[in-house]
């Protein structure tokens, strides 16, 4: 199998033991996940069954976040503890990931359950001398990790740009370079609290992925991602603080899914320009939601149109068409290696097209794909 590696900008193979170690960065479940959410770990459990179907032990990490500035915000705003709204969302979340058949994780961890080991990662960083103390803040010092800016290969000015769109507070007084980002911060008097050696308060974004990612699957993780505009800040902090610590490359791939938009701008949650998979499920089938998703290139940016749930349904019908009268065929050995190439799906769902035309039975290569006819 070949994959695009964004830090390496380029197609590589995917050298992997008997198992196959991979971390998704999650949700914060502080508003409904959209289709943004469901094709980046549609992605990844394409990939999971493929690496499966090869015979390895393939153990995806998907964690939660559960506590951050966007959840405690959205809690203060409805008046509801934390926690509380949280497990409301997602309770949604694993509803619409099983109506797109999704394989289970290996684990799900949340932040507010590895404070532990949060600490310790922020604490190693500090004795360390990668990162420093200001008035309970503690803040990673961008200029001490000589190989900040090798996962996403930005700018210094775009990283400023992004910093601040994604929360990273450039103009943070306290900082001694804009760049730098936040470990372990105060917390507010209604936020949670958790007592350290910088006093009570709480993570910062970037460390709870780390933290988790080392705890559940080791020092180096196989495949690691998610949506393309985590690559920078999330991504690269993540791996800055992890190198600084273990001193041994973070991660061996790095997999980041194309954004997904509608009526010309990206689905986004302060935007509101969403769709659900609980509202196409009402339209069609919940296979027809997957097929449509699989269509396009995990590395792409694309943009949903109604049209795409009617030709998924259409397909399928074509597809079950040839559960009676269908012969055999290698249409799964052409699925496989559209596979191995780049998780190339569009190629893979066109040679099951093909092959049903052709009279010859698919179930087993749309099995491949996660899609039961």
């Amino acid at each position: 199998m070949r994959l695009y590696d964004t830090a390496r900008q380029g197609i590589f193979p995917l050298e992997a033991g008997p198992r196959v170690t991979m971390y998704s960065c999650g949700i914060t479940p502080y508003d409904s996940a959209h289709l943004g959410h469901a094709f980046v770990y549609l992605s990844f459990d394409v990939l999971k069954r493929r690496l499966i179907d090869e015979g390895h032990d393939a153990r995806c990490v998907r964690n939660v976040t559960d506590v951050d500035d966007d959840i405690l915000r959205k809690a203060r705003e409805l008046g509801v503890n934390y926690l509380d709204l949280a497990a409301q969302e997602m309770t949604k979340f694993d509803r619409d990931m099983q109506l797109i058949n999704l394989l289970p994780v290996f684990s799900e961890p949340r932040a507010t359950g590895a404070i532990p080991e949060i600490l310790t990662l922020v604490g190693e960083t500090f004795d360390k001398g990668f990162a420093y103390e200001v008035d309970g803040w503690v803040y990673f010092e961008v200029s001490k990790f000589p190989h900040f800016g090798q996962v996403s290969h930005e700018s210094r000015a775009s990283m400023l740009e992004l910093a601040a769109i994604h929360g990273g507070n450039p103009e943070d007084p306290r900082k001694r370079d804009p760049l730098d980002f936040v470990l372990w911060q105060p917390s507010l008097e209604d936020e949670p609290a958790w007592e350290s050696r910088w006093g009570a308060g709480r993570p910062g974004w970037h460390i709870e992925c780390s933290a988790l990612a080392l705890r559940d699957l080791g020092k180096s993780v196989d495949v690691h991602g998610g949506g393309r505009d985590l690559a920078f800040p999330h991504h690269e902090c993540e791996a800055a603080q992890s190198e600084a610590v273990t001193g041994v490359p973070f991660v061996k791939h790095w997999m980041h899914v194309g954004l997904v938009g509608l009526d010309g701008t990206k689905m986004s949650k302060s935007l509101g320009n969403l769709v659900f998979v609980s509202e196409l499920v009402e339209r069609a089938e919940s296979a027809a939601v997957r097929l449509a998703l699989l269509d396009q290139h995990y590395r792409e940016d694309w943009e949903w149109r109604d049209e795409l749930l009617d030709r998924a349904q259409s397909r399928l019908a074509t597809w079950r068409s040839t559960l009676i009268t269908g012969r055999a065929s290698g249409v799964l050995d052409d699925v496989r290696a559209a596979l191995d190439d780049d998780l190339d799906t569009p190629r893979a769902l066109r040679a099951i097209d093909e092959a049903a035309y052709a009279g010859f039975s698919v179930a087993p290569a749309a099995g491949l794909l996660g899609i039961t006819l």
